[in-house]
């Protein structure tokens, strides 16, 4: 009687299986999984804002992948992933150990990890003889380094090495590296009538902001100085400025690296940004989950065996580059391979500039669980914010990011 009715529930399992995501990339993933074999068909539906539809909606879709999914409002949605270790259909040894376990729950595997990007200093390779180390670059040799490359012109400096006013994506890595550490609060924690989500370390975070205006003092004169010049010569894209020589360095993440024209990308060298004998990843790194609630268990089990396979990865890479997608997106799910050999092994092929610059993996330091409103907060209050204290010499004359955060709720959810 068991085997007759487990095999009446395999018959109204569905074997479409239904895909929610915020990488346009899965969209060719399921076209190419959909053309390997015949029982199964992903359906791929792109969102946005992943996380927040996930926490509002009543249809709940097989498979999640999306940045952003650990945090409290849709962790609960996933299931268990440890029969598919058990069942030797993926292997936890193929991905790198901290990326795997920020997927994991009081030991038990609820999230896989799909991609991540690097903080990545670009310089021409006319300047590579001035870098010592083969893999990384941190904040002091920066400012060193800078610092000795400017040269003052008539009444404004004519080139400069570095800013780190001309990033605010820079001015947030920095932030990580002071450890600030943005991320979701307990809730468990909460004072009573508290709606926010996000907490920090305020006292690191001032440390790095001084810091910042330290390097602009000490090695640019001032952030006006700085301003002037962009406002001068940033009409070019910045990598373009660092080949004609006006800077040294700039700044972008590792897929705007890998996506800039390869004629352009072959006169560039790179190297990671590390502090504190780390290089933190990007807080959009991508994972992998299958909803408990989804009517194709089957068919999203067999889906994430395919994908989680190196063979298969490879074979994604050279579709992509065949049909030119990598000159606009990068690597897989727009990032290195979660999957350590794949990274390791495969991405040089696909990527020559990566041949001895492979991240080492006891630096990659994965990001911390944001809540779901993430990156509505970082774009609209934590960037400009740290923008603003950059070009304040009067710390109280910043109304502070607690107060920002606080009026941003209010406006947007009171």
């Amino acid at each position: 009687m068991p085997l007759v009715f487990l095999g009446a529930c395999r018959i109204f399992e569905s074997d479409t299986v239904v895909l929610w995501t915020d990488r346009p990339e899965f969209a060719l993933y399921a076209q190419y999984f959909n053309a390997s074999q015949s029982r199964y068909h992903v359906e791929v539906r792109y969102c946005n804002s992943l996380a927040q539809e996930l926490s509002s909606t009543d249809h709940v879709p097989d498979i999640v992948v999306g940045s952003w999914l650990k945090n409290s409002s849709i962790r609960t949605l996933f299931r268990s992933l440890d029969d598919l270790f058990k069942e030797k259909l993926i292997q936890s040894a193929d991905f790198y150990p901290k990326l795997l376990a920020l997927g994991n729950v009081e030991e038990v595997q609820y999230l896989l990890p799909v991609s991540f990007n690097l903080p990545t200093l670009v310089y021409s390779q006319d300047n590579a003889g001035l870098i010592t180390d083969k893999f990384t670059l941190e904040p002091a040799e920066i400012k060193s380094l800078g610092q000795t490359y400017n040269l003052a012109g008539a009444g404004m400096y004519a080139r400069i090495g570095f800013s780190p006013a001309w990033n605010d994506a820079f001015l947030f890595v920095m932030a990580t590296l002071y450890q600030a550490s943005f991320r979701e609060a307990d809730l468990t924690t909460w004072d009573n009538g508290k709606t926010e989500e996000l907490v920090w370390n305020d006292a690191a975070l001032s440390e790095a902001l001084q810091y910042i205006r330290e390097w602009t003092r000490d090695a640019n004169t001032s952030i006006q100085a700085e301003d002037d010049f962009a406002f001068k010569y940033f009409y070019e894209p910045p990598e373009k400025l660092a080949l004609s020589g006006r800077i040294l360095f700039t700044y972008m993440n590792s897929a705007e690296l890998f996506t800039l024209v390869p004629e352009l990308r072959s006169k560039l060298d790179f190297r990671w940004i590390a502090g504190n004998n780390s290089i933190p990843l990007s807080e959009e790194t991508v994972y992998y989950g299958i909803c408990k609630q989804g009517k194709a268990k089957t068919g999203a089990k067999s889906f994430t065996q395919w994908f989680f396979q190196g063979e298969t990865q490879s074979s994604l890479l050279a579709l992509t580059q065949n049909m030119y997608i990598n000159e606009t997106l990068f690597g897989i799910a727009g990032g290195f391979s979660a999957m350590r050999t794949v990274t390791e092994q495969v991405f040089p092929r696909f990527y020559r500039e990566l041949l001895g610059h492979i991240p080492p993996e006891d630096l990659l330091e994965p990001p911390n669980i944001l809540p779901q409103h993430w990156i509505a907060l970082k774009e609209k209050v934590i960037l400009p914010y740290l923008y603003e204290c950059i070009r304040s010499t009067e710390t109280e004359s910043v109304r502070s990011l607690n107060r920002r955060i606080s009026e941003w709720y209010r406006i947007n959810f009171d």
